[in-house]
């Protein structure tokens, strides 16, 4: 696991084979961090499914609504919710999606992006300037190049669970 150098914008990711440490960028997007780090401190991210998994591309995830495997699951309604709060504005900035960054997934609006995320499983430098990127995975990639491909996924990952690093004392 890589040294973590700020606890409280460092979130833990456990998946099936492994942790993934994510590194937030608060000064990049501030109102996507505290969303996500409300998100994780109420849970809302444990169980939640890998619903859009593309081989070269990105893995999406975080619909707190329809995600949880838990929680009267259906795999054709994952990715189409969020959370109970309001969607967020862009929030975008000059870091590219590069392999291994967080973007905010959305709508057509600019202005939709609420629980959804995507981590980029290379340079998709064509979703610069139109996605908001607000964290980096410092390590672990290796367990998310893992994922079980599809869209949907057959047998779909999901995020076993999720932790601010201040909060895992």
């Amino acid at each position: 696991m890589a040294e973590i150098k700020d606890p409280e914008n460092t979130i833990l990711m456990e998946l099936t084979n492994g942790t993934v440490t994510i590194e937030l960028l608060p000064d990049v997007a501030p109102k996507h961090v505290a969303r996500m780090k409300e998100l994780v401190r109420l849970g809302s991210y444990n169980n939640v499914v890998f619903h859009r998994v593309i081989d070269g591309f990105m893995a999406q995830t975080g619909d707190v609504a329809n995600g949880n495997m838990e929680n009267d699951f259906n795999i054709s309604r994952a990715g189409t919710g969020g959370s109970d709060m309001p969607d967020l504005p862009a929030e975008f900035s000059k870091i590219p999606h590069a392999r291994g960054s967080i973007g905010a997934a959305r709508s057509a609006s600019p202005n939709s992006a609420n629980s959804q995320f995507f981590i980029n499983f290379g340079d998709n430098d064509f979703l610069n300037g139109q996605y908001t990127v607000y964290g980096m995975v410092s390590s672990g990639m290796e367990h998310v190049d893992k994922l079980t491909r599809g869209e949907p996924p057959t047998s779909p990952d999901r995020m076993i669970s999720m932790k601010v690093a201040a909060d895992d004392a």
